[in-house]
């Protein structure tokens, strides 16, 4: 098992992708008629995305193996090791904040009631 995160760009190109990537976001909202004032707060913030994107590039370097708890944690304290600016990002990703948001995977999914 290979937690190491390949360093593929600088964080200032990492967070412009990542910013790219957020604005593509909010515009197909937008366009599918939705209230900023609703899904804002729902958005990964820019420096969630860019964890979000390291993680993913270690699980597809990872032959796409997704990681149990004890491995997504030594990523993302890998990364936070790497980027030391995203830190307080990994840690609160790690932590039991922002459960609120519909794309955190650490919310319950909740049965079916069918």
């Amino acid at each position: 098992m290979n937690d190491a995160i390949p360093r593929r760009a600088s964080l200032e190109v990492l967070r412009a992708e990542a910013m790219d990537e957020r604005a593509v976001l909010i515009q197909e909202r937008l366009l599918g008629g939705e209230d900023p004032w609703e899904f804002m707060e729902e958005l990964p913030s820019v420096d969630e995305l860019v964890v979000f994107l390291l993680r993913a590039e270690n699980i597809v370097a990872n032959n796409g193996a997704i990681p149990g708890e004890a491995r997504n944690y030594r990523v993302l304290r890998q990364i936070a090791l790497e980027y030391p600016e995203l830190t307080p990002t990994v840690w609160r990703l790690l932590g039991a904040t922002n459960t609120h948001r519909k794309w955190d995977t650490r919310i319950a999914q909740l049965p079916d009631a069918s």
